[in-house]
């Protein structure tokens, strides 16, 4: 047995096809089915199911789950090494929500990037309560969104503080106003984060707290399509400050203050306790935690 035919085994689990897992591995197919023989061989049983679609047998699912593990084994002792290497370089997956990815990374990775060019970053955007999940599943190696809560086996820090504030379009009749209390959103339609959002839960428990049952025309899936809804003059939002920074400042969306909605949510850093911390990442995360608070928080 070898690394190469349990990456083999790997990558037909995924792609169901000789054919497929051949041409992503630069392997001819009978190339492919000869290392899948072998383990066969090896181990006296049947791993692969070869009726199309291509699918692993039971043996072959217990078998994959160790093999993913001595696969990530031989890939952490490739980056151990190559940490030994004055240079700090390697790739971060970074997971974080739309608004932080467009408001907030690109002046953390246009540093970064230029201090330490053999770093490779890929961003994946997503709701604060996946980037736990993808965390703690090892799909994503930093989390950036909100902190919710205290979670096992997760390791948190603070960059900064953020609010969920109404904003509305300067032709909506609330845009002239300088404050408004809550009662003001019993009759105002509504467009609000989808319900596994951080900013959404906290909207619902305002809500809930103060017996107002929200007028919700529309749910979308970010604050950048909640935005564009808003600058249409389709209804109020409840979306994050931050947010709303460059909105606001030119003009086409306006903050109404509503004294209810004014608490603070931290904004931080998320990673999976216990994990080896690679060069690349462990000057990331000193880069990162370094910054001052008014490196991520825009004046309006």
């Amino acid at each position: 047995m070898n690394i190469s035919q349990l990456e083999t085994l790997i990558t037909i689990s995924k792609t169901m096809s000789f054919r497929k897992a051949g041409e992503l591995l630069n392997l001819t197919q009978p190339a492919v089915s000869a290392q899948i023989k072998s383990l066969e061989e090896e181990f006296k049983t049947q791993l692969v199911d070869r009726n199309q679609p291509v699918t692993l047998t039971d043996r072959g699912q217990v078998f994959l789950t160790h093999a993913e593990q001595i696969v990530g084994l031989v890939e952490e002792l490739k980056q151990r090494l190559a940490d030994l290497d004055e240079n700090p370089q390697g790739h971060i997956i970074l997971g974080t929500t739309t608004s932080i990815a467009i408001q907030i990374l690109p002046r953390i990775l246009s540093y970064f990037q230029d201090q330490f060019p053999h770093i490779k970053t890929s961003i994946s955007s997503m709701s604060s309560s996946q980037i736990y999940q993808h965390v703690e599943n090892g799909l994503v190696d930093v989390g950036i969104g909100y902190l919710i809560g205290r979670s096992p086996g997760m390791t948190t820090s603070v960059l900064y503080y953020d609010t969920f504030e109404l904003v509305v379009s300067p032709r909506h009749p609330l845009a002239q106003v300088k404050s408004a209390g809550i009662e003001a959103l019993r009759n105002t339609p509504l467009i609000l984060l989808s319900p596994d959002t951080v900013g959404r839960r906290f909207a619902d428990e305002v809500f809930a707290k103060h017996g107002i049952q929200p007028q919700v025309i529309m749910e979308l899936t970010s604050s950048e399509e909640v935005k564009r809804m808003v600058e249409l003059d389709l209804g109020a939002a409840v979306i994050s400050k931050q947010s709303v920074t460059a909105e606001v400042r030119s003009g086409t969306l306006k903050i109404v203050p509503i004294i209810e909605l004014e608490v603070t949510h931290p904004v931080g850093v998320i990673t999976k306790s216990g994990k080896y911390v690679n060069s690349a990442m462990r000057q990331f995360l000193s880069d990162l935690k370094g910054m001052p608070e008014t490196h991520f928080i825009g004046s309006e």
